[in-house]
């Protein structure tokens, strides 16, 4: 059997109800209370949206009220000298004043995380765990989203001038506050985490490739079954290290760089999860659906219930940048997910065949 599951959906709204609800709080004309529902609205929506796709495994941390690392840096403390805990005040002030970059080679951007030499890191934000339990109690399997430790810290800089100093050398002191939110995520019945770590696509450092292997031998004694996610890229050099880290799956885009696939397939281990990114996570239609068949089936005949279908990448970094917010397009992307999960499943399916043929006539239209 193959699952089907998507690594991020859009989170504005149809309508952008999102961008309305921040632009109101800014303006004093709705109250943080009001904001956090409406919050809560859309994410209800959204899982709802994907599951009726027939998404099988649903992406949980995914949603930000300005950018999903930007929410990393409050989560692990990386924040201004404040008193107490952060609050959305403190989110939305550090959204302001500091400085944004351009995510890989998306439209989306990103506030850049600021180090200090003396960094340190704690667990500060509980949004995460208040969106699993969200999620969970409307009864939605969950699969909770992070950005890795590594990508995190290689999309950051150190404040000042630091001879001498490394912001890899900060990676001891981040990992144990990964340990407490993989911890925490067990005790809420989570079985599955998603941890993305697209830098794997880039020409790292050799220093850098050491540490992935430092950092996951770490964090494979707490708990939780972890998939690395990868995207925007093939894994070119750095397959061999990917599909040796002691994780137990693998997320490779197939849309940006097909040619991976038989390569990725030979050096994958034999107990682990191969998820394919086979449906374009941005705009266009950018796969061959006979194509994509051919090799879900091939995959399937060797990793059997080891075969997972997903987008290539997160729809929110591929798609929320349209001017329509594209929350049509990222849930006609999950239709088109969970209908390749099932041509495998269910291959002779009357309504299978009928929507397969739809498809490929819309893609040759």
């Amino acid at each position: 059997m193959a699952l089907a599951h998507t690594l991020g959906f859009p989170r504005i709204g149809r309508a952008t109800e999102l961008k309305a609800a921040l632009a109101a709080f800014r303006d004093g004309e709705l109250d943080e209370a009001g904001l956090r529902n409406v919050g809560r609205e859309l994410r209800a929506a959204h899982w709802q949206a994907q599951t009726e796709a027939g998404i099988e495994l649903l992406p949980v941390g995914d949603f930000a009220w300005q950018d999903a690392v930007l929410t990393h840096s409050l989560t692990f403390g990386v924040i201004p000298a404040q008193g107490g805990k952060p609050t959305l005040q403190t989110l939305f002030a550090m959204a302001q004043e500091g400085s944004a970059a351009q995510w890989f080679d998306t439209e989306h951007h990103y506030l850049v995380p600021e180090f200090s030499v003396d960094q340190q890191f704690e667990l500060s934000w509980e949004q995460l765990f208040e969106e699993v339990d969200e999620a969970l109690a409307l009864g939605h399997p969950v699969k909770p989203v992070l950005i890795g430790p590594l990508t995190y810290l290689w999309l950051g800089k150190l404040k000042g001038e630091h001879a001498g100093f490394d912001k890899l050398d900060l990676l001891e002191r981040l990992l144990p506050v990964y340990g407490q939110i993989f911890q925490r995520l067990a005790a809420q019945g989570v079985e599955w985490v998603q941890i993305d770590e697209p830098i794997l696509v880039l020409d790292l450092p050799q220093a850098w490739k050491n540490a992935f292997e430092r950092a996951y031998n770490l964090l494979q004694r707490e708990p939780l079954k972890k998939l690395i996610a990868t995207y925007f890229g093939g894994l070119e050099d750095n397959l061999g290290l990917a599909a040796s880290l002691p994780l137990d799956g693998l997320h490779v885009d197939l849309v940006s760089a097909p040619r991976q696939y038989q390569s990725v397939l030979d050096r994958l281990p034999s107990y682990k999860v191969l998820s394919l990114g086979l449906v374009s996570g941005g705009n266009g239609w950018d796969y061959d659906l006979q194509s994509a068949l051919d090799v879900l089936r091939h995959a399937h005949e060797r990793l059997g219930e080891r075969l997972w279908v997903a987008s290539s990448c997160s729809s929110l970094q591929g798609l929320e940048d349209a001017p329509d917010g594209s929350q049509a397009a990222a849930a006609q992307k999950c239709v088109e997910v969970a209908l390749l999960a099932r041509a495998i499943n269910q291959p002779d399916a009357p309504d299978v065949l009928a929507a397969l043929a739809g498809i490929e006539r819309r893609a040759c239209a």
